[in-house]
């Protein structure tokens, strides 16, 4: 290994560790933005009118493990929408979760199956769909008694029915 100017093989290194520590740094910052970019619409038909939500896609087994984890805080009309693809009995659990969340568990077709209200933070306790779900929203404890959101109400998005 030659090295040009003068420059130590020993500060090499350490300038070669700086340069990767950057990279991590700009990488984590670019995924952090571009899940920021994935938000999409959604919409649920109550009784009392449509409610509309700004929704973070959890897709992959790495974004489903991971849901609202770790976060201090989630602003009404956000949520996170999982993606559970085929329709099947589907298992949550609040571990790592800071916030109260309300979990509303979607069956293919549209329909909501089950709400899972004010759910404990920290909790490992299983929430179960209680049925075939193939999506479930979190969403801030509260929101589906402050919008009037019950089972049978149906929710409007590409996941459903292609909607």
């Amino acid at each position: 290994m030659s090295f040009s100017r003068g420059v130590h093989p020993h500060r090499a290194r350490g300038w070669l560790w700086v340069a990767v520590a950057a990279v991590g740094v700009l990488c984590a910052f670019a995924g952090a933005s571009a899940r920021a970019a994935s938000f999409q619409p959604l919409e649920i038909v109550t009784k009392s009118g449509v409610q509309v939500f700004s929704v973070e896609m959890a897709t992959t087994d790495e974004e489903k493990e991971t849901g609202l984890m770790y976060r201090k805080e989630l602003p009404d009309g956000k949520g996170m929408l999982f993606d559970f693809s085929p329709e099947r009995q589907v298992s949550m659990w609040m571990k790592n979760t800071y916030i109260p969340l309300d979990m509303i568990f979607i069956r293919a077709d549209g329909r909501i199956l089950r709400i899972a209200e004010n759910t404990e933070p920290l909790s490992t306790k299983i929430i179960s769909s209680g049925g075939p779900a193939k999506g479930v929203l979190e969403v801030i404890a509260g929101t589906a008694q402050k919008y009037g959101i019950a089972p049978g109400d149906r929710v409007a998005h590409p996941l459903f029915n292609g909607r």
